[in-house]
């Protein structure tokens, strides 16, 4: 069976899951250690404000281009294999683009580095399923709370790296051997890949994937979620100074937001098991962020600390929809090909929500129409999730 764990051994799930984790925590370095040291980068690669907004740009647009791909590559190489691909790839991409005097080389490697991070957001899911498909609670959230505590490391670390003498290129650079530590134990486990797993009878190319309406609603919650994500990171600190609150407690908050998030993922397991497939979760989820964003547009100085406690508490969906993506799916290939409609997509839209939001509060001169968007994707979130929460699984709605 494509869903059956290729570990049998105790010590061969340990092995597996803590190369899972490492994969996650790999994802997001080469992404938040770039823009602590911004201000560097522009100074000594003469990048200018344009090209240091495309900069940061360029992870999203990787996370959706290669997200849509990447169902084909592991059709093609097997899922270890993948692995291994995405993780040279990041780790030659964060290696080489040290060595840039100019813009084009630190792009393309950041291009390269980020392509295996997009390649390596698609994997995690079926990569799960495939291992433990009696603990896909457990392990998505032990792979979102890498995800976040990786980003939290590449941003928190990198700064003072850079100031204690090793300027930005250590500071970056540093993040390829994380890299090679986990792709180690990836190369172990290539004798032993799941490509006969995802057999030709039971491949589920994009084309037929998007017929259900599953994977639009998947799609939707996901790109809900990250749009509103991304909004938070651009945006959340401006909202509050805006409406009154201290700018340095403003930046703190936004601090406060992120952190609620590494709990609420660790408790996902629990509370999956306690509500089962029922709206409860996702609706809570739409709820908190509601009232979140609510607190913001009426009341942004009343209780900011509430605000990104209620906000950091919703961003718990993220992780509920990757779970998801292996609780609604019975095949590795079903897995692989709703985790590319979902991430892709999804991410494509977490790249425009902060220049939206930005615009939109510029044409209207305040924050109520951003919030206002803000809430209906909080409302699709809840929406979405409720189909998804009572769906079949996806080969069963495709007749697979």
């Amino acid at each position: 069976m494509a869903t059956m764990s290729t570990s049998p051994s105790a010590r061969g799930r340990v092995l597996v899951g803590a190369s899972i984790i490492l994969l996650a925590l790999n994802l997001r370095v080469a992404v938040s250690s770039v823009g602590v040291v911004m201000d560097a980068l522009q100074s000594d690669l003469g990048l200018n404000a344009t090209a240091a907004g495309l900069l940061t740009t360029l992870p999203m647009i990787c996370f959706a281009v290669f997200g849509l791909g990447t169902d084909a590559i592991v059709r093609h190489l097997g899922l270890h294999r993948t692995t291994v691909v995405a993780l040279v790839a990041i780790a030659s991409g964060i290696a080489l683009r040290v060595l840039a005097d100019g813009p084009w080389l630190f792009f393309s490697m950041s291009f390269l580095a980020l392509s295996g991070a997009a390649i390596g957001n698609v994997v995690l899911p079926p990569l799960v399923k495939v291992h433990f498909p009696d603990r896909i609670g457990l392990l998505s959230a032990l792979f979102g709370a890498a995800l976040m505590g990786g980003a939290t490391l590449g941003s928190t670390i990198s700064v003072p790296v850079s100031h204690s003498g090793g300027g930005w290129r250590l500071a970056l650079g540093m993040w390829a051997a994380l890299t090679v530590v986990a792709l180690l134990p990836w190369l172990r486990m290539l004798r032993h890949d799941v490509k006969s797993s995802l057999r030709s009878d039971e491949a589920l190319p994009l084309h037929v994937v998007a017929r259900s309406p599953l994977t639009w609603a998947m799609l939707a919650c996901f790109a809900a979620q990250s749009g509103g994500a991304y909004a938070q990171f651009g945006w959340f600190a401006a909202m509050l100074s805006d409406g009154g609150v201290a700018p340095d407690t403003a930046g703190f908050m936004l601090g406060v937001l992120t952190a609620v998030g590494i709990p609420m993922t660790l408790a996902l397991p629990w509370l999956i098991r306690r509500w089962g497939a029922t709206p409860a979760l996702p609706v809570s989820f739409g709820v908190l962020t509601i009232a979140g964003w609510l607190g913001v547009l009426l009341a942004p100085d009343a209780a900011p600390v509430l605000w990104a406690v209620t906000l950091g508490l919703g961003g718990g969906a993220f992780s509920w929809v990757l779970a998801m993506i292996g609780y609604r799916t019975t095949t590795a290939a079903g897995t692989t090909a709703l985790s590319a409609m979902t991430q892709g997509p999804g991410y494509l839209v977490g790249a425009i929500a902060p220049f939206g939001t930005g615009l939109l509060h510029d044409v209207t001169g305040s924050w109520d129409a951003p919030l206002m968007v803000l809430i209906g994707a909080a409302v699709i979130i809840a929406v979405a999730g409720t189909f998804i929460a009572r769906s079949a699984p996806l080969e069963s709605r495709l007749g697979k």
